[in-house]
């Protein structure tokens, strides 16, 4: 489902998060009981890390024809900081991985739960979920990682072949 945040009259209503979140949990809620399986689960509760983008950067990002000078600019500042042999670490560090302690904890109760309960089996899926999250990143670390995975393995064009 969409929602289009613009009123009858074509105004942008400026939406909070949080009652985007509330109507997506209301939207969950309402399809559950049609007996249609739904959730409306927070991106950092499924460990996912990857930051939001206005749509004026995340478009010209998926789309090869296009070109984004805000992530150009992102990825040369993070090679600079690499070459230089440091990578500076963002204020909301600190925020990520409290946050991801916290979701931890939970995800480690539910588990706790789960056995109590006489599901084991379930309960090793939440810990195995838990334990293969990814580690919590700032947006400059992972294209920190992203740069360095690319200077690692080098492209099928790079690697010479085995009839020459």
């Amino acid at each position: 489902m969409v929602v289009k945040a613009v009123s009858e009259q074509g105004v942008r209503l400026n939406i909070r998060k949080e009652t985007l979140r509330e109507w997506r949990r209301e939207f969950a809620r309402h399809l559950r009981a049609l007996g249609i399986a739904a959730n409306a689960t927070d991106r950092f509760v499924r460990g996912e890390t990857k930051p939001h983008k206005l749509d004026g950067i995340y478009r010209p990002m998926r789309d090869p024809k296009r070109h984004s000078t805000h992530m150009n600019n992102r990825l040369e500042s993070v090679a600079v900081e690499l070459l230089k042999g440091r990578l500076r670490v963002d204020a909301d560090k600190s925020k990520l991985v409290q946050t991801r302690k916290e979701v931890e904890r939970g995800w480690r109760a539910v588990s706790e739960i789960l056995v109590r309960e006489g599901q084991p089996e379930l309960a090793s899926h939440v810990d195995r979920f838990v334990n293969q999250m990814s580690p919590p990143r700032t947006e400059n670390e992972q294209l920190a990682v992203a740069l360095l995975e690319r200077i690692r393995k080098p492209s099928a064009k790079e690697i010479p072949s085995a009839s020459r």
